[in-house]
């Protein structure tokens, strides 16, 4: 068989060494790097009947001759939708390592499992300057995309602890994949079962070989996924995360933040234990901070979009937590980033700047006491880094006035929130919700 794609002939059959060809000469100028191998490398699995490229899996056939090919069209197709990505290389996503973080379940033949791959790819070779320098036979992509080129690594203060980060962009990628991959398995299960059925998995499309015969493809795996309508609300996470196969039951749903990626985890209210919903892993890393310490917490620029372009849909996904919503309020961190962040926006100095004037520093807030004694407790907003290091201390406000403030912005911001909070809505709340708690289960996650 050629290697060649035959001109005007979108629907041809190519060798697994001609799509690698293929992919990485059409991703060339896209923003998401891209790697060779994609077919014919691990973790490639064109003999399992797919490959998973960006956040598709694509369907690859045994010719006659005994050569696994794929359908020239949809490298093509998978090429364009890369290709069409925008990343940012500023919006970094944390992919670990996290510590206390819960095992997944195992499954041998979803081999993806992307954050395990670097985390532990990573650890053995001891950072990314030495995977960067890999060996010959070794995995250097996941789902054709070369995540080395663009993993970051960060240290705290005293070297002593590591951390890796990739653009939120790739991390919605390879979380699409890594589902697309599941719903795949779990369909050819199917089939084995019913020993019935043969089209591939996943909303096949037909497409022509060259030689006359028919193939598959894959339609976009998060078509199947199912909008989450409240299935769980009131449920205590702690009761319902160790429940058998709420992880699969989990991956079934639309992220319910952005509406447009697989679940991956299921978030909850560290403060009164309640689950709020299922959300992909960059919506649960965007509504956490840069940085969590014991007590106080940087307001990074993510807030711009928990508490401006995507306002209404952060609002009510906190207010899915039957605590919150009743005393209408945030958690303690979310409330002191918002008091640093909208509260006091105009308490922030500015500087000059090449293009107009810059806001002086990074905001930070702290509080004292607790939010179980809203009176003994005081919010206090302060900026770090101040070019010229004259401003410090901007604001101390008293949890429950900031509490206040919040019912009025929330009102003015979001009023469908708003009419659905507060002691006197009742309807569907637990007859008692469980008291404000800590929630130190994990490493850098309190009270969330």
């Amino acid at each position: 068989m050629s290697e060649r794609v035959m001109p005007g002939r979108t629907d041809s059959l190519i060798t697994l060494g001609a799509a690698d060809a293929l992919w990485v000469d059409l991703t060339a100028g896209s923003a998401v790097p891209t790697a060779s191998g994609a077919f014919t490398r691990s973790p490639a699995r064109a003999r399992m009947g797919y490959v998973l490229l960006g956040g598709h899996a694509v369907a690859t056939v045994r010719a006659s001759d005994g050569q696994w090919s794929v359908v020239a069209g949809e490298v093509r197709r998978m090429a364009a939708e890369l290709n069409s990505v925008g990343m940012d290389r500023q919006d970094l996503v944390r992919i670990g390592p996290f510590h206390g973080a819960p095992r997944h379940e195992r499954d041998e033949e979803m081999p993806l499992r992307w954050r395990r791959r670097i985390t532990g790819e990573l650890q053995e070779l001891g950072g990314p300057e030495r995977a960067a320098r890999r060996e010959v036979g070794r995995p250097y992509h996941l789902a054709g995309i070369d995540w080395r080129q663009i993993l970051v690594e960060r240290t705290d203060g005293d070297g002593a602890r590591r951390t890796w980060w990739l653009p939120r962009a790739v991390v919605r990628l390879l979380d699409a994949a890594e589902h697309a991959e599941t719903q795949w398995v779990q369909a050819a299960r199917t089939h084995r079962a019913g020993a019935a059925a043969t089209e591939p998995p996943s909303r096949p499309r037909q497409a022509r070989a060259s030689d006359g015969r028919q193939t598959t493809s894959t339609e976009d795996a998060t078509a199947s996924l199912r909008p989450y309508n409240k299935e769980l609300e009131g449920q205590l996470y702690s009761v319902l995360s160790r429940k058998p196969g709420t992880s699969r039951r989990t991956a079934g749903w639309a992220c319910a933040v952005c509406r447009t990626a697989p679940a991956a985890v299921l978030d909850h209210c560290h403060e009164h234990g309640y689950v709020r919903a299922p959300v992909c892993q960059s919506c649960n890393t965007q509504e956490r901070p840069d940085y969590l310490y014991s007590n106080d917490v940087r307001v990074a620029n993510r807030y711009t979009r928990l508490f401006h372009t995507d306002t209404a849909d952060w609002l009510r996904h906190w207010h899915r937590c039957p605590g919150c919503r009743a005393r209408t309020t945030l958690p303690l961190p979310h409330l002191a980033a918002w008091t640093a962040h909208i509260a006091c926006r105009s308490l922030r100095p500015t500087h000059r700047a090449p293009r107009g004037r810059k806001p002086c520093g990074v905001l930070r807030v702290s509080w004292t006491g607790s939010q179980n004694a809203p009176r003994s407790c005081l919010l206090t907003v302060v900026v770090d880094f101040c070019p010229s290091g004259e401003h410090r201390v901007l604001a101390r406000v008293p949890y429950h006035e900031a509490a206040e403030r919040f019912r009025i912005w929330l009102a003015e911001t979001t009023p469908a929130v708003a009419a659905a909070a507060g002691p006197d809505r009742l309807d569907g709340l637990p007859a008692q919700f469980r008291p404000v708690i800590a929630d130190t289960s994990s490493k850098d996650l309190e009270l969330f």
